[in-house]
């Protein structure tokens, strides 16, 4: 099993208003997404290495090897406590994939849905389906060698508040060994929701490239 180079941050304060768990997301500033590809676990972890939660994919492996990235999924995430935090749900889907995002499990606070285009865009909603932030990557993200930013914008204007980085090398690279790593970027004051809405965008992300680069060492 793979091991934090840094411990695990200790059980946060409950804050009013915010979802069990998600009190982390009101603390930290960039956190890193790392994955491996042969377990479908993942890690997320603050700037120092410490590991914030702990993601698990329940999935069919036969689903998995035949769709790739339109193969559906329900993703467990976990606090320190081994408590449930968020859950995402992502039905089969060959194009323009949708995410759920529940925190915690049972309560929508919001979705990631992909948009046609021919730049990979995403869409930000709210729990009624309303449009809150944009992203956008360049193209051929997946196939590129340097470092690519998938940027966060808000609906009106267009300014960026994030970003969402495919890293190659760089800032908190060094927390990861083996593994595949994204680093994610928001302002500290965002509404806790969407920083965890914006966690599921990353991990749709993440899983699309872990799909195109596995494609590209055959």
């Amino acid at each position: 099993s793979q091991t934090s180079l840094a411990p695990a941050v200790p059980p946060p304060f409950l804050l009013f208003g915010v979802p069990p768990g998600l009190e982390y997301l009101t603390q930290v500033g960039p956190i890193l997404l790392s994955g491996y590809e042969t377990n479908n676990q993942y890690e997320i972890k603050n700037s120092i290495g410490q590991e914030i939660y702990h993601v698990k994919e329940e999935s069919d492996c036969l689903i998995r090897n035949l769709f790739g990235p339109a193969h559906g999924f329900k993703m467990h995430i976990k606090d320190s406590m081994d408590q449930e935090v968020i859950q995402l749900h992502r039905p089969m889907r060959c194009f323009l994939q949708e995410i759920e995002v529940q925190a915690p499990p049972g309560v929508i606070i919001g979705y990631v849905k992909q948009e046609w285009s021919f730049l990979p865009k995403f869409t930000i909603l709210g729990p009624n389906y309303e449009e809150l932030l944009k992203i956008q990557g360049p193209l051929f993200p997946f196939f590129r060698c340097d470092d690519v930013d998938f940027e966060v914008k808000g609906i009106i204007g267009e300014q960026s508040v994030g970003r969402i980085t495919k890293q190659q090398s760089g800032l908190l690279k060094s927390c990861i060994t083996d593994a595949s790593n994204f680093c994610i970027q928001f302002p500290l004051d965002l509404d806790v929701k969407m920083k965890a809405v914006l966690l599921g965008a990353c991990l749709l992300i993440f899983l699309l490239s872990l799909f195109f680069s596995s494609r590209n060492r055959i």
